[in-house]
């Protein structure tokens, strides 16, 4: 592996750390915001990120990936605790909604601030240039993933609390019953050719931006 590849996996694997991280973090923080302590009293509001490793997200499925040619590295961290009925007490539907939301909307913005500092970096041999473009990268992916509303996604919890807030109580009943067969629906998306059009808001955004 030449210097400029380890460049590259050393880039990729600290944007997709931040991006996964901060994605859980922050749902942890807006809880809080909302009087949910969980998330903090079990350190998962810490920065350091071997409290928030997943085996599976963090390790297994990026380095598949990355092995594999992937033309990027995905994955997840472990999911950080929150009490959502302390939640809807103190912030009702919209705290709820706040609190799905939050990661999506950190992503979202890492990778807009990201891609207005990409353009004073040469991406060829400068590992701030590739770091920013990774940022980019994992970041839109990430939140596009997660906006879309499959349960166990962030998107769907979201449109679950929109749902009661406005009496569609038939909308979230739906998404209690179907729970059960998110992964599954998820992998059809992912593991076939639809993940073709499944990724592709995605890849349009990231050509936006870069």
């Amino acid at each position: 592996m030449s210097q400029m590849s380890y460049m590259e996996v050393l880039a990729s694997v600290l944007s997709l750390m931040i991006a996964i991280i901060g994605h859980e973090i922050m749902h942890g923080l807006i809880a809080y915001k909302y009087g949910d302590d969980t998330a903090k009293n079990a350190g998962r509001l810490s920065i350091n990120p071997i409290v928030h490793v997943d085996i599976v997200g963090t390790i297994i499925v990026p380095s598949i990936l990355f092995l594999s040619g992937a033309p990027f590295m995905f994955g997840w961290a472990k999911p950080v605790p929150i009490d959502m009925r302390t939640v809807l007490r103190n912030g009702g539907y919209n705290g709820a909604i706040a609190v799905s939301l939050a990661g999506i909307t950190y992503n979202f913005i890492l990778a807009i601030i990201a891609s207005f500092i990409f353009p004073y970096f040469n991406i060829q041999g400068s590992f701030i240039g590739y770091l920013l473009y990774t940022l980019v990268v994992y970041n839109v992916v990430l939140g596009i993933f997660n906006l879309y509303p499959i349960p166990p996604l962030d998107g769907a919890h979201a449109v679950e609390f929109f749902a009661r807030k406005i009496g569609l109580d038939a909308v979230s009943n739906f998404y209690e019953k179907i729970e059960r067969y998110g992964m599954i629906i998820l992998l059809i998306f992912i593991a076939t050719p639809l993940a073709n059009y499944f990724f592709y808001p995605a890849i349009y955004i990231i050509d936006l931006l870069l």
